[in-house]
C-alpha cells in the first residue's frame, strides 16, 4: 500500500517540532524513507510541503535542511496568532454549529474539572484541542489552516510555562464559548484577544543545544502508523 505523502509530512513535522531533528540538520530522502518505512517518493513530496510551511529549507550543496528561524521570525508568529485567533473566535460566533459547541463545552468542563483537582498533566493538550476546535468553528478552511500552522511553529520555537492559575485560564475559555454560543462576535473577539495576550507572556524561546541526538536518529526506525489509512 502506498503511504500518502501527507502522513509522511505529519510524521516529519511532528519530529521537527519535538526536536528530534536539530535546526540546520540535513534531511536526506534516503534517511527519512528508511526511518519512516516508506519509499522516497512521499518523502520528496513531504519535504516540498514542509519547505512551503517554513519548517525546511533547501541549501546549495546540502539539500533539504531543518530551517533555522530568527528571533524576529519567532516573535512575528506570536504577533500573528494574537491577530488571527480573535478573528477566528469572532467568525466562530457567526458560523459555529451545535456540534462545535458541544465539543467546546465538553473541553471546558474537562479543563475546569482538572484545574480544580490540580491535574495539570492534561491541560496543555486540552487547550490545544480547544483552540483547534474553535478555529474549525470559524467555518474558514484557510484561517483554520493558518492557525494550525502557527500552533505547530510556535510549539517548535517556544517552550510554554504552565499558567500560575489554570482555573482562570479555563474560565476565559468558558467565556469565549459563552460568547460564541450567543453569537456575540465582538465579545468573543475581545475575550480571545485578552486570553491570547496573557498566554503569550508564558512563551520562552527554545535554543536547543547541538548534540548526538541527530546521530541517534540516523540509526533508528520509525514506521508511519498506517492503521488509520486502511478504513
Amino acid at each position: 500500500m502506498r503511504i500518502p505523502a501527507h502522513s509522511v509530512c505529519t510524521a516529519i513535522r511532528d519530529d521537527i517540532v519535538a526536536g528530534v531533528y536539530e535546526r540546520g540538520s540535513r534531511l536526506t530522502e534516503e534517511l527519512l524513507a528508511r526511518r519512516y518505512g516508506v519509499s522516497r517518493v512521499p518523502v520528496r513530496e513531504a519535504l516540498r510541503t514542509l519547505e512551503a510551511e517554513g519548517f525546511v529549507v533547501t541549501r546549495r550543496h546540502a539539500g533539504a535542511c531543518v530551517a533555522e528561524p530568527t528571533e524576529q521570525e519567532a516573535a512575528d508568529l506570536l504577533e500573528m496568532r494574537m491577530l488571527l485567533e480573535p478573528l477566528g473566535a469572532a467568525r466562530a460566533a457567526q458560523r459555529r454549529t451545535e456540534a462545535h459547541l458541544k465539543v467546546l463545552r465538553g473541553l471546558v468542563r474537562l479543563g475546569q474539572e482538572r484545574s480544580r483537582r490540580g491535574q495539570s498533566e492534561d491541560l496543555r493538550s486540552l487547550g490545544g484541542w480547544f483552540h483547534e476546535t474553535l478555529a474549525q468553528a470559524s467555518g474558514s478552511p484557510a484561517l483554520t489552516s493558518m492557525l494550525t500552522q502557527l500552533r505547530h511553529k510556535i510549539a517548535w520555537m517556544y517552550s510554554v510555562e504552565a499558567p500560575a492559575n489554570p482555573a482562570e485560564s479555563w474560565s476565559e475559555h468558558g467565556g469565549i464559548v459563552d460568547a460564541v454560543a450567543r453569537g456575540d462576535s465582538e465579545r468573543a473577539r475581545a475575550i480571545t484577544a485578552l486570553h491570547t495576550e496573557r498566554a503569550t507572556t508564558a512563551h520562552r524561546l527554545r535554543f536547543p543545544e547541538r548534540g548526538d541526538r541527530v546521530e541517534r536518529v540516523r540509526t533508528s526506525q520509525h514506521p508511519v502508523n498506517t492503521a488509520s489509512l486502511r478504513h
